[in-house]
Formats: C-alpha cells, structure tokens, sequence
C-alpha cells in the first residue's frame, strides 16, 4: 500500500487557490457536517478550543472520507504534540507563534525523521494504516503540509527569513493576535493591521511562497484570494452556528410582531 498524495500541499506547490474553514466545535459529527461543503482545506484547531487528540482523531477521520484536507493546528510548536499528531495521520500542520527562524527550523525538525529532524519513529500506527503503507517513511515529509503562523510585528519582519527555512510550504499571518501587539487588540479589520499584513505578504508572494489567513469577512476573504493569497480560511464552525442562531431567531422574531401584533 501506497502513502496517499496530500492535494493540500501539492495545492500549494502549484499556487492554486485554496479556500478553507476553521474546526473548532471538537465534535466529529459536526466535523462530518462541514466536511461536504466542498472546502478544499479545514483547519482542526487545537489552540484556541477544547480539542484533545481522541476529539482531533474522531474529526480527521469525519473529514478523510470526503475531498477536504483536514490539517491541525498544534497546540505549541512542541515536538511531543507534533510526533503524536502525525501519528495520528494528520496530513499537515500549522504551527502558531513562530517568531523567529530558529524556532521555524524546530517546527519542520519535529515533523521530519533523522538524520533531518527529530521525529520518534513508530511503525503500527494510524498515519502508516498500522503498518501497511510501505513508502510512508521515504515519502511522508513531502506529502505533509508545514505552516508556520506569523502574529506579531516582530516575526512580519523576519517573514522572509522564515519563510525561507527548508520545509515550509506557506505562511499563515494571524490577524487577530498581529492586532493585540500593534494596540489594537479585539479589531483585527483594523486598516493598520492590514497595512502590516498586506506588503509582507506580497513580498512573500512575490518570492513565490504561499500565504494565506482567517478572516471572517466573505467579501475580504475573495479580495485576499484576488490578491495572490494562496489559502484564506472564510469563517468557523462556531461562528457560522452562532450566526445562524441569532439570524433565525432576529428574523422570527421580526416577523411574528409584525404579522400578528402585540396581544392586548
């Protein structure tokens, strides 16, 4: 048996647009509910919500029977998470954070076996379908997507550098923390955090690297893809529910006034 190809990374190789979106309600049902939409990626974040490796499995696996790639944001750039992570078959990682090119050369060094990284080796496990894959070895590190999140000034002006580091397949910029460290914390639309964003990125565009990003604007997030931004997530599991929620309820609400009045 084979290792199968990763569409995400080669998606990336090619520069061709990837529109994804974030998984944070760690259910794999709902997991399963979302994994049909025809996204081309989803991010299962276990940074920023409550997700555990039995909830982050349950949703890889929700995901692997449909088209989009379902890759993980690790909880910290700690060799440990990403040795477990890859075990399990997650088929790329974002790495939150990175603030310097030492610690990007950490992060690829932890997906990578020796004599290129530090990777425990561990034959029987899921990634390898318990040790049926006969190439996992010789090919998973170019089939397994590295990204390395950006969320300060600070990491935006080594950009280049970082992003330079051998193994990494695209930068991913966080609004909303680059906006708390620039003094606008709760406003990641602010024009200035763009004002940061944006020449970084297309000077890492330019270079020929992939860079891609949340935002929860549908308009923006096309506007970013226009602009040569490679793979833009457009909104989260929670905040589509949360919407929905307080959308349905406003417009029953409305209706049942204004049709039937205010009982005497």
């Amino acid at each position: 048996m084979k290792l199968a190809k990763n569409a995400f990374t080669h998606a990336l190789a090619s520069k061709d647009r990837q529109l994804g979106l974030w998984i944070t309600l760690c259910s794999n049902f709902v997991a399963e509910v979302t994994a049909h939409a025809g996204y081309d990626w989803a991010l299962i974040d276990m940074e920023h919500s409550p997700n555990d490796y039995f909830s982050v499995l349950g949703q890889m696996q929700a995901f692997a029977a449909s088209p989009t790639t379902a890759i993980v944001r690790v909880e910290w750039n700690d060799a440990v998470a990403v040795k477990r992570l890859l075990d399990l078959g997650a088929p790329g990682l974002l790495f939150p954070m990175i603030q310097s090119v030492e610690e990007a050369e950490a992060a690829v060094a932890a997906t990578r076996y020796p004599p290129h990284g530090n990777r425990g080796v561990s034959g029987a496990t899921r990634a390898t379908k318990f040790g049926r894959v006969t190439d996992y070895v010789a090919r998973v590190e170019d089939e397994t997507t590295v990204l390395l999140q950006l969320e300060t000034r600070a990491a935006i002006e080594q950009a280049d550098a970082i992003a330079a580091v051998d193994g990494v397949h695209g930068i991913f910029f966080g609004p909303g923390d680059i906006a708390a460290d620039i003094g606008q914390l709760g406003n990641p639309m602010d024009p200035e955090v763009w004002a940061l964003i944006k020449p970084a990125a297309q000077k890492l565009i330019a270079n020929g690297v992939p860079v891609g990003t949340l935002v929860l604007d549908p308009d923006f997030a096309a506007e970013l893809l226009n602009e040569g931004f490679t793979f833009v997530a457009c909104g989260t599991d929670a905040s589509l529910l949360a919407k929905a929620s307080d959308g349905l309820l406003a417009k029953v609400k409305g209706g049942f006034d204004e049709v039937r009045g205010v009982p005497p």
